[in-house]
């Protein structure tokens, strides 16, 4: 298994309680997949460089995980949804 970071950046217009529905999604897919999260660190709302679909700010969020290499196209389509 491979180490790896992934920073998604949410719609700030998420609640909390969506927001952690969220970050327990993507933990459970890298657990159902043979993986295992090694550390997570919300960095809470930032402004973004430049606006992405009319929003200037964004919910960061940053998951380390170790995962089979097979795994990242789950993940990528997943996160492509």
């Amino acid at each position: 298994m491979s180490n790896y970071e992934l920073m998604v950046i949410f719609t700030p217009v998420l609640s909390e309680e969506e927001f952690k529905a969220a970050q327990k999604k993507y933990e459970n897919l890298v657990l159902e997949n043979g993986g295992e999260v090694s550390h997570t660190n919300p960095w809470g709302l930032k402004s973004l460089a430049y606006p992405v679909a009319k929003k200037t700010t964004g919910i960061y969020w940053v998951l380390e995980y170790s995962a089979p290499t097979s795994f990242n196209e789950k993940l990528k389509i997943q996160l492509l949804r």
